[in-house]
């Protein structure tokens, strides 16, 4: 599985707050959520995110509420990935369940800017910055991380299994 796109970047403690405004919280529309993704810390985003960006950030990315709107809305917008140096918890863990890949790499945060061209294999952990010829290693999907994400979540991956297996899905 893998990613490219150019590259969205934001600094510290990007909280749930500004990826998605507690205002637009009345919708679970992930088309309505993506419409207003980042607009407070990024007015111009939805403007310009296209299919296979990604998202390159410093730490405590996803901070603040435990609301799963955030991730739906990254991902939604088109979002493919995103990096960054360090993952509030709860916002990691709603990532891998709505199926948003997401690694945590302090080294390819310092040498990623804003427009650089990036490709991400998640099989690898491979990062390579197009745009400056780099390459950095993250750690990998573990194996079932893989299998949700390739199911595009935890939901649907559940359902698959269980309906593999003769299970109630």
């Amino acid at each position: 599985m893998k990613a490219k796109g150019r590259v969205f970047r934001y600094n510290n403690n990007v909280d749930t707050d500004v990826i998605i405004p507690a205002r637009y919280l009345n919708t679970s529309d992930p088309k309505e959520l993506a419409a207003h993704c980042m607009e407070d810390i990024d007015p111009d985003f939805v403007k310009n995110v296209k299919p296979g960006d990604i998202i390159v950030a410093d730490r405590n990315f996803g901070c603040g509420s435990s609301r799963e709107h955030a991730p739906i809305a990254i991902k939604a917008s088109g979002v493919s990935c995103v990096i960054a140096s360090t993952f509030a918890r709860i916002f990691y863990r709603n990532a891998i369940n709505i199926g948003l890949p997401i690694l945590e790499c302090e080294q390819a945060v310092k040498g990623i800017e804003a427009g650089d061209e990036v490709e991400v294999d998640f099989d690898t952990g491979i990062i390579r910055n197009l745009t400056k010829g780099t390459t950095f290693k993250a750690r990998p999907f573990p194996e079932f991380m893989k299998k949700i994400m390739a199911a595009d979540g935890l939901v649907n991956y559940i359902r698959t299994k269980n309906a593999g297996d003769g299970s109630p899905s």
